[in-house]
């Protein structure tokens, strides 16, 4: 089975990306974070080996770093839709079977993409959980609205509430091991600490 990867990634525009992170170190540093996890991500993407890999940019995809991203890699730039993070989630499925994250994950690596691609082929639903508990990636066969609507996003209860919403639907969900993002200063400072590459 062929598994698109789509990417949802902020432009690297200061005051724009990774504001979570600005009261810690500045609107400019914090926008080079998002600039260096969101390559790294397109990157992992493309060594997967799984099939297109689309860089939904927000927002839109002119800004000059997701050109050059285009230009370096086999990835292709879309415009992420307007609505809530779940509208913008669910446009990615209309595909066919995809695997879905953000540019928030340093773990997460080839080996990761690749169990969760033939982890969907036994299941309707795949999630890589966050330790924060979200998930940093969702893949599914096809698209499924009632997964994305009015969802708690951005709070510790985004994969329950998902889980609870397969389970209504009756869909096979399969969640495989957590990984960590970068929400916080805590999560920076872990990054720097593990993905010294990423480091400012």
């Amino acid at each position: 089975m062929t598994v698109s990867i789509a990417i949802l990634a902020k432009a690297p525009i200061p005051g724009f990306a990774k504001t979570r992170l600005i009261p810690a170190i500045g609107a400019p540093a914090a926008a080079t974070v998002q600039e260096r996890l969101t390559e790294q991500t397109v990157a992992t993407a493309c060594a997967a080996g799984l099939g297109k890999v689309t860089l939904w940019c927000a927002p839109d995809p002119t800004h000059a770093s997701f050109r050059g991203l285009a230009a370096r890699f086999p990835v292709v730039l879309a415009q992420q839709p307007s609505g809530d993070l779940g509208v913008r989630m669910l446009a990615t499925f209309a595909n066919g079977p995809t695997l879905a994250t953000g540019t928030d994950c340093p773990p997460l690596t080839v080996a990761h993409l690749q169990r969760a691609a033939a982890t969907l082929a036994q299941a309707d639903i795949v999630v890589i959980p966050a330790e924060d508990g979200g998930y940093v990636l969702i893949g599914a066969q096809a698209a499924h609205a009632s997964l994305f609507d009015c969802i708690a996003w951005g709070t510790d209860r985004v994969l329950a509430e998902t889980r609870a919403r397969a389970a209504s639907a009756g869909l096979s969900l399969a969640a495989l091991d957590p990984l960590w993002d970068v929400d916080s200063e805590e999560d920076l400072v872990r990054m720097e600490r593990e993905r010294p590459m990423l480091a400012l």
